[in-house]
């Protein structure tokens, strides 16, 4: 099913003539481009809106031009329907755009509006999505590892997320996330939100990227002189991630549910000897259009979709392991995949046969 024909079909499920998306995230989704000047705000400068018939740009006469020649890459022949900029707000225009007995909804307030969420609209992932996504993760692992690779116990966890942004900005991808602990913050806290302190030991290195309104999270772990646990806790960490991913695509199968998933990941904590890790931080979910499309927790009800992206992100204390998959029905494809230059190790999951190759800890085995 292409996106004109979920449109139409999320028209006919909510009875609606016409629907609007103005947050970045589900303007992306269906124009391939981006309506974002300013981040500090929840809409962007421009909304596309579906009718049945017609997919409409509502924008203002500043970025009208460049928004019609620069941001609609999955339109052919748009209709880009400029206003006054100094005349109303977008959520002005777009309602000044709907009829008075027409039923609409947005993903934005506008007034005499419904409001619309957008995320199942968004899954699965198109064809397009899919080989843009690869490309995506592609560069943000060999970005990451790039900066990772050089590392060195006495940098600081703001410098090594400066170099991050850099090295992901030179390939015209944004960082919302740059997560960086060394070897004290790591083990202290989950997200090891960056600090001037020196990374010491061994480092946590964790990045949301996005391109296209796509999101592709990673997370690589660095060695100098690393405490006796690591290798263990890393190990562990990356086989929870294993059972997630195999739990995800014998869950979807089945037509289940993210609550299902959920229990797996408790159970496999469990079963290598890490009860209780999971009640520190959450464990990841569907990503997409946003860094998570949805959080797994208990009884969780969201569908598990396939082809669709996942982020597991398992932690125990002082150890995480992190990468974005597409889950198919036949495979699962590491979209963030580690470059040649980068160690790997095999695990299994537990209670499921898969055997998959995730990230080793760089400079362990030295």
């Amino acid at each position: 099913m292409d996106k004109r024909d979920r449109l139409a079909a999320a028209l006919d499920a909510a009875d609606l003539d016409s629907i609007w998306f103005a947050r970045p995230n589900s303007f992306a989704w269906l124009t391939g481009g981006s309506n974002v000047v300013d981040r500090e705000t929840d809409a962007g400068v421009a909304a596309v809106g579906y009718d049945g018939t017609t997919i409409r740009v509502v924008t203002d006469t500043i970025e009208a031009d460049r928004i019609a020649a620069e941001e609609l890459p999955d339109l052919e022949d748009p209709v880009v329907d400029a206003f006054p900029w100094h005349a109303s707000s977008l959520a002005e225009a777009i309602a000044a755009r709907v009829d008075d007995d027409e039923r609409a909804a947005a993903d934005i307030d506008v007034e005499g509006l419904g409001r619309l969420d957008p995320t199942s609209l968004r899954q699965p992932l198109t064809d397009r999505d899919r080989d843009r996504y690869r490309e995506l993760g592609r560069e943000t692992a060999v970005a990451v590892e790039s900066v990772c690779r050089e590392l060195q116990p006495g940098d600081t966890e703001h410098e090594v997320a400066s170099a991050l942004r850099v090295a992901l900005s030179a390939r015209g991808i944004e960082t919302p996330v740059a997560l960086v602990g060394g070897e004290e913050r790591a083990q202290q806290y989950r997200h090891y939100t960056p600090t001037d302190a020196e990374l010491g030991g061994y480092c946590l290195v964790s990045v949301t990227a996005a391109r296209a309104g796509l999101h592709a999270s990673c997370t690589r772990t660095v060695a100098f002189d690393p405490p006796s646990w690591l290798a263990d806790r890393h190990r562990a960490a990356a086989s929870v991630e294993a059972t997630a991913l195999a739990a995800t695509q014998a869950v979807a199968t089945a037509d289940g549910t993210a609550g299902t998933v959920f229990e797996t990941i408790q159970h496999a904590y469990d079963a290598l000897g890490y009860e209780g890790q999971w009640e520190h931080h959450h464990q990841g979910g569907a990503a997409g259009f946003a860094g998570r499309e949805w959080i797994a927790t208990p009884d969780h009800e969201a569908a598990v979709e396939m082809p669709m992206a996942y982020a597991w992100n398992p932690t125990i204390e002082g150890a995480k392991s992190e990468d974005t998959a597409l889950v198919m029905a036949d495979e699962i494809e590491i979209l963030t995949p580690t470059t040649g230059e980068w160690p790997t190790m095999c695990v299994e999951a537990v209670d499921h046969d898969l055997t998959i190759d995730r990230p080793a800890v760089l400079g362990l085995d030295k």
